[in-house]
C-alpha cells in the first residue's frame, strides 16, 4: 500500500476503504517563487524610510505607475521571449520607430487616432513577424536577429522623422498615456485621509474580490485533485497581505487624480497574458520549448510556429509602448526608446526568469519592472546622481541572476 509523508496532501484510501485524508503541507518558503516579492517589499520599505515617506505619497505612486508603464508593457512581451529561451534586443528601436510612424499618421497626415493606432500596432506585428521568421524558420539566433533589428529600426526611425521630433499628439492619445479616469460618482470622505474617488475605490474592491474568489477556487480545485495546498491560516495571510497592498495603492490613487488609464490598460494586459501562460495550450508550449526544446519537439509542439508568434506578440507590445511613450512626451523623437530593451530584459530577470529559459511569470516580470521603477524613483527623491542609480540597478540585476543560479544549484544538491 502506498504511503505519503504527513506534510503533504495524501489521497490513498486505507484498507477499509475510508475516505482519503488530506493533510495540508507545512508552512514553507519557496525562495525561487517568493523571494522577488519579499525583495520588492524590502526595497519599498527602505526607500520609504530614506525619503521620509515621500515614496508612498499619492502623487508619487501615480507618477511611478505612469512613468514606468512602458517598461511594464515591454516586460510582459519580454518574459514570453525569455521563457522560450530567446532574447529581443530591438524593442527600444521598435518603440522609437512605431512612435514615429504614429506621429506621422496622426500629426502630419491628420488621420483619425483610432485608425492610426491600429495601423501602428499592425506595423509592430509586421516587425515582429520579420524577426520571428529569421529566428524560427531560418534558424538565426535571436540575439543576432534582434541586434540587427536594433540597428535597422533605429535607422528607419531617423529616416521617418528626418532627425527631428513630431508633435503634438491628439488629446485622446495623451489621455491614454497621462490621463486619469473621471470622477463619475464624486468623492467620499475618508476621515483624516480626505476625499477619495468612489469609482476608483469600487474598482479596487472588485479587483480584490475577484482575486480572492480566484485564489479560493484554485485552492479548492487543488484539494479536489489531492494536491498540495498551504494551510488555511497561511493561505488567508497571503490573501490579506495582497489585498492590503492593492487597497493601499487604490486609496492613494483615489486621493490624487483617480486611476491612470494606463494602469487600467496594464491590468487588462497582465490578466490576459497571465491566463494565456497558465491556462492556454499556447502558453504551456512556450514553457515546454524553453524547458526542453528536444522534448517539446518530440511531443509534437510546433516549435517554429510558437517561436514566430511570440516575436509577433513582442512587436505588437513594442508598438503599444511606442504609442504610450510618444503620447506621454507629446512628441515622437529620434532618441525615444534608448536603453528600453535593457530595462525590459532586467525586469524579466529580476522578476524570476531563468537564463536558460523555461521559467518565469508575467506577474514576476511586472514586479521586476516595479523594482526598477522604485529604485529610479526612490534614488531620484533622495537626490542621488545618475551614476549611482545605474550602479544600484546593475548590482540588483546581477544579484537576481546570481540568486537564480544559486537556487538551482541548491535544488540539485538537495535532490
Amino acid at each position: 500500500m502506498s504511503t505519503a509523508s504527513a506534510d503533504t496532501v495524501t489521497g490513498v484510501p486505507d484498507q477499509q476503504g475510508a475516505a482519503p485524508a488530506r493533510a495540508p503541507r507545512r508552512i514553507s518558503f519557496n525562495p525561487r517563487e517568493s523571494g522577488i516579492y519579499v525583495a520588492f517589499a524590502l526595497i519599498v520599505v527602505l526607500f520609504s524610510i530614506l525619503t521620509g515617506g515621500a515614496l508612498l505619497e499619492p502623487q508619487n505612486i501615480s507618477n511611478l505607475i505612469v512613468q514606468n508603464s512602458y517598461v511594464l508593457i515591454l516586460a510582459i512581451g519580454m518574459i514570453l521571449i525569455i521563457i522560450a529561451g530567446h532574447i529581443d534586443l530591438s524593442v527600444g528601436s521598435v518603440v522609437a520607430l512605431t512612435g514615429a510612424i504614429s506621429a506621422v499618421l496622426m500629426v502630419n497626415m491628420g488621420m483619425a487616432w483610432p485608425v492610426a493606432l491600429l495601423i501602428t500596432l499592425a506595423v509592430g506585428a509586421v516587425i515582429g513577424a520579420w524577426q520571428g521568421y529569421w529566428v524560427a524558420y531560418f534558424g538565426i539566433p535571436a540575439f543576432i536577429v534582434t541586434l540587427a533589428g536594433m540597428l535597422i529600426f533605429r535607422a528607419l526611425t531617423l529616416t521617418v522623422l528626418g532627425n527631428q521630433g513630431i508633435g503634438p499628439f491628439p488629446d485622446e492619445v495623451r489621455t491614454l498615456a497621462n490621463g486619469f479616469t473621471g470622477g463619475y460618482l464624486g468623492n467620499i470622505g475618508l476621515g483624516p485621509l480626505g476625499g477619495a474617488d468612489v469609482v476608483s475605490l469600487l474598482v479596487g474592491a472588485l479587483a480584490i474580490a475577484g482575486a480572492v474568489v480566484s485564489r479560493w477556487r484554485k485552492r479548492t480545485a487543488r484539494l479536489n485533485y489531492l494536491q498540495e495546498v498551504d494551510p488555511l491560516p497561511m493561505f488567508l495571510l497571503k490573501i490579506v497581505a495582497a489585498a492590503a497592498v492593492v487597497l493601499f495603492v487604490v486609496v492613494q490613487l483615489a486621493r490624487y487624480k483617480n486611476l491612470p488609464w494606463v494602469l487600467i490598460l496594464l491590468s487588462v494586459l497582465v490578466i490576459g497574458y497571465s491566463l494565456v501562460t497558465t491556462r492556454a495550450v499556447f502558453g504551456r508550449h512556450i514553457y515546454a520549448i524553453g524547458g526542453n526544446l528536444q522534448a517539446a519537439t518530440l511531443s509534437g509542439v510546433k516549435v517554429k510556429s510558437v517561436t514566430f508568434w511570440i516575436f509577433v506578440n513582442m512587436g505588437v507590445l513594442s508598438a503599444l509602448a511606442g504609442i504610450i511613450v510618444a503620447g506621454r512626451l507629446n512628441q515622437a523623437g529620434p532618441t525615444a526608446g534608448n536603453m528600453f530593451e535593457l530595462d525590459a530584459i532586467a525586469a524579466a530577470f529580476i522578476g524570476g526568469a531563468a537564463v536558460q529559459g523555461g521559467v518565469g511569470k508575467v506577474v514576476g516580470a511586472i514586479t521586476g519592472g516595479l523594482i526598477m521603477g522604485v529604485i529610479n524613483n526612490g534614488m531620484s527623491l533622495i537626490g542621488a546622481p545618475t551614476e549611482s542609480v545605474n550602479l544600484v540597478k546593475g548590482f540588483v540585476l546581477l544579484a537576481a541572476v546570481a540568486y537564480d543560479i544559486w537556487t538551482k544549484r541548491r535544488a540539485r544538491t538537495a535532490a
